[in-house]
């Protein structure tokens, strides 16, 4: 009987080696950044000698030092410092303080992670949000009333930032918080308003202006009268004096009169009025500024009038008027207008007399 041919078996494949699975690559953990002393200082508001003095009284420092190297804060560092800002802000000694963030020592975030800034606790705290930590540290200071810290941290803000960003980024919320405050606190926070708005004064005053060009017509600022806010048209002021710009600065609650007299004689190619509230601005205060003229007759010339601050509605719009809104855009107004043609001031009147 004859076999039937068999049929070879298909090759067979070699078994495969299981490769070992892969373990996912991590990337080292990053470090997480350290501050120096002056970063920590305006983050906080404080001054760098506290901060020095701290560490040397309470040995609440720097974790760690290397040799040869300035101080550097690490996260874990500046949240047992803002604890004891905390604290003390609230009337707690600072031995007691220090005390108590080195005992509660916080636990350090975890590397690569950033530290929100921490708004100061207590009862006294300032309703700021969302904000810089360099304002918050101004708060502080302010909350405190510590005077030299707050002057330390506006000189530190305007000279890093420029006067235009410092206001907006730092000195109108601190203000804007402070105001928030007093309104809901019935009489509190007078003082703290009262000192931080004579500090940031000061520290516009402090900026010197740039030479003015010879025989350029001047911007004349004043409030309306018996308007005591002045500090905006005072960072004005001082923003027009950085750019070269002639100015003539009247300040607070100047009388109708002497606004009229200050116009003839001056000549200037613009008049900023600020008003704060409704019931200091005046739209026929502004209507008769709008509508002053000096100069010989055939040469007549008019100052544009411009309107600043949110007590002004629309109704004291009018010819040759516009509104101002915030400093950036107001210095980009003025700047852009040209100066009145040559007249001149009224007779009997000193030309040019510089304001107060």
């Amino acid at each position: 009987m004859d076999r039937e041919p068999q049929t070879p078996p298909p090759p067979q494949t070699p078994p495969r080696t299981p490769h070992p699975p892969r373990t996912p690559t991590r990337s080292a953990p990053r470090p997480a950044a350290a501050l120096s002393t002056g970063a920590v200082a305006r983050r906080l508001g404080v001054s760098p000698t506290t901060l020095r003095s701290w560490e040397r009284r309470y040995a609440i420092g720097p974790a760690h030092r290397e040799a040869g190297r300035h101080r550097r804060w690490t996260p874990q560092d500046i949240a047992r410092l803002e604890l004891m800002c905390r604290l003390t802000a609230d009337g707690v000694p600072p031995a007691e303080a220090a005390r108590a963030a080195l005992g509660g020592a916080p636990s350090a975030p975890r590397a690569g992670a950033a530290v929100p800034p921490q708004a100061p606790g207590g009862p006294d705290a300032l309703p700021l949000g969302a904000v810089r930590p360099e304002c918050r540290g101004l708060s502080r200071a302010a909350v405190r009333l510590d005077a030299p810290t707050v002057a330390e941290l506006l000189e530190a803000a305007l000279a890093e930032d420029g006067l235009v960003t410092a206001w907006e980024e730092v000195i109108a919320p601190t203000l804007h918080a402070v105001g928030r405050k007093w309104a809901t606190a019935g009489e509190r926070y007078v003082e703290v308003e009262h000192l931080l708005s004579w500090q940031i004064s000061a520290a516009l005053h402090r900026l010197r202006p740039l030479p003015e060009p010879p025989g350029s017509a001047p911007v004349l600022l004043a409030c309306v009268p018996g308007e005591q806010h002045s500090l905006p048209i005072e960072a004005l002021s001082a923003a027009l004096g950085r750019r070269g710009v002639p100015v003539r600065m009247f300040g607070a609650a100047l009388p109708a009169e002497a606004l009229h007299d200050a116009v003839r004689r001056t000549g200037p190619r613009a008049v900023v009025l600020w008003a704060q509230s409704r019931t200091t601005a005046d739209p026929a205060l502004a209507r008769s500024v709008a509508g002053i003229e000096w100069g010989l007759r055939g040469a007549r010339a008019r100052p544009a009038l411009l309107l600043a601050g949110p007590g002004w509605g629309a109704q004291a719009q009018g010819p040759r008027t516009e509104r101002l809104y915030g400093l950036r855009s107001g210095l980009a107004v003025i700047e852009s207008l040209a100066p009145p043609p040559a007249a001149t001031p009224a007779a009997g009147a000193a030309p040019f007399a510089c304001g107060s």
